[in-house]
């Protein structure tokens, strides 16, 4: 099969630190290239890849991020070759999305945000305007507000498992992974480690005008020699972060289409304290993988119940539902699934 993967263009693939989106496409596209698959990989010049890589920008332009010219110019640089491919795999957005279903190659659209509020309200006008559509779902929860879409499979994300290595040792402090956002809860992670009497450690992006707002306001004035803020991380000092912890907390209240933290936690064999919102509990067995809590202030209580997880479980539950192979086959399936929805179509039209 002749595949074009169109990733977003703001991160090289897989990204050196932030880029969550980056790292799936990373796995699907080369996993594609093993399955032996002609694959095409539309991101940024600076990516690495067994695929074949196309590309308008040498660098990607991370610090342009929200300037809708540079990504149009990077999704045409795909759409104008779709003659090329028998599917293309979208994972960019609603530009994307909107573009690339008028044309008349069979596109599968990865829906990888929210889909409540505004997001919901544009991916129903998109897919009504558009002649075809094909939704992938990240997780089934992600679907809720939106069944009537036209939705093809869930695949879930997956992580490559060599790059997280098992050492089911405890450290002492608690660990916080995540956007510098209200709805990642980084302030609910410094409440529970000041109840707890735990240090604390937070990792994660801070760049964008907003993240420093809010870090400014919530996170920076708890700042000490026990709570602190080691700032955006690679990937190797993310690993190093997460093999020592007590535990990872995931204090969200959001709807989270996934949450690749949680599978990156418990691949090392650190147990995460998650929040019961959005694919939370399709991620996490509550008492087996980690520990689902109602509201983060339940968490500090519920520490000696995560002190309890199995790391070795949680290991093996990673390897049999979050690797890489699972992933890329529940891909195929959906394009399979999306290439008979367009011909089905254009049968219908002749």
């Amino acid at each position: 099969m002749r595949i074009a993967v169109l990733s977003p263009v703001w991160f090289p693939v897989p990204p050196s630190g932030y880029g969550g989106i980056e790292s799936v496409v990373s796995l699907l596209a080369d996993g594609l290239v093993d399955h032996g698959h002609d694959v095409t990989l539309f991101a940024s010049g600076d990516s690495q890849t067994t695929a074949r890589l196309a590309s308008i920008y040498d660098v990607a332009p991370s610090e342009w991020i929200g300037h809708t010219f540079w990504e149009l110019q990077h999704t045409v640089s795909c759409l104008v070759r779709d003659d090329e491919f028998d599917v293309i795999s979208d994972h960019t957005g609603l530009l994307g999305l909107a573009l690339g279903s008028m044309g008349p190659t069979p596109f599968a659209h990865t829906v990888h945000g929210p889909l409540t509020g505004e997001p919901g309200k544009l991916y129903a006008q998109i897919t009504a305007m558009t002649p075809n559509n094909a939704l992938i779902a990240v997780s089934d929860t992600q679907r809720l507000p939106m069944p009537d879409l036209p939705w093809v499979a869930t695949c879930r994300n997956a992580i490559d498992l060599v790059r997280y290595p098992f050492k089911p040792e405890r450290g002492d402090y608690l660990l916080f992974l995540g956007r510098m956002t209200a709805d990642k809860g980084a302030h609910r992670a410094v409440e529970v480690a000041r109840e707890s009497g735990l240090p604390l450690r937070l990792a994660g992006k801070c760049r964008e005008p907003l993240e420093q707002q809010y870090f400014e306001e919530h996170v920076h004035p708890h700042l000490s020699d026990r709570i602190e803020y080691v700032g955006e991380v690679t990937h190797d000092e993310k690993i190093e972060l997460l093999q020592h912890a007590r535990a990872t907390l995931f204090p969200i209240e959001w709807a989270e289409p996934f949450g690749l933290v949680m599978i990156e936690s418990m691949a090392c064999g650190t147990p995460v304290m998650a929040t019961r919102f959005g694919a939370v509990p399709e991620v996490v067995e509550d008492g087996v993988t980690g520990v689902i809590v109602d509201r983060a202030e339940e968490m500090a209580a519920a520490l000696e119940r995560a002190d309890a997880i199995d790391p070795h479980v949680q290991r093996r539950a990673v390897e049999e539902r979050f690797a890489p192979a699972r992933m890329v086959a529940d891909y195929l399936r959906a394009y399979e699934l999306t290439i008979e929805r367009w011909n089905a179509r254009e049968m219908s039209l002749a």
